[in-house]
């Protein structure tokens, strides 16, 4: 049976993404002062952004509006990914808290699309177009 969604912190997709968050906070904490209004602002920034777009969906009364905002969610994981990888390949994070991350950034996604499939087969809509 699954359970009724009566707020946002209810769904999953909002809590790997809170997760995410968490970790890039404590991660890019130990990133150099250099970076501070680079990759950590950036990152912090994007991975904010996900949860909070989550969130703002979920207050819109309307399934436009929801899928827009589930969708900007998706765009700025999508652009965290790509900071992970940065971090990375500059050897600002290791091999291990990138693989952690990019398994948290996947779990997130996953978990978004398919509340957002969720979300479509509810309204009634089969698909979303901009």
């Amino acid at each position: 049976m699954n359970k009724k969604i009566e707020s946002f912190r209810d769904i999953i997709a909002w809590q790997k993404a809170h997760r995410l968050v968490v970790n890039i906070y404590e991660i890019t904490e130990k990133f150099p002062d250099s970076e501070k209004f680079g990759l950590v602002s950036q990152m912090r920034r994007a991975s904010v952004s996900v949860a909070s777009n989550i969130v703002e969906g979920f207050a819109r009364k309307n399934i436009k509006e929801s899928l827009n905002f589930y969708n900007f969610a998706h765009a700025s994981l999508e652009e965290l990914k790509y900071q992970i990888l940065i971090s990375n390949d500059i050897k600002l994070i290791n091999n291990k808290v990138n693989s952690v991350l990019v398994e948290l950034s996947e779990e997130a996604g996953k978990t978004l699309h398919g509340w957002i499939r969720s979300q479509l087969a509810n309204s009634g809509c089969t698909s979303f177009s901009r």
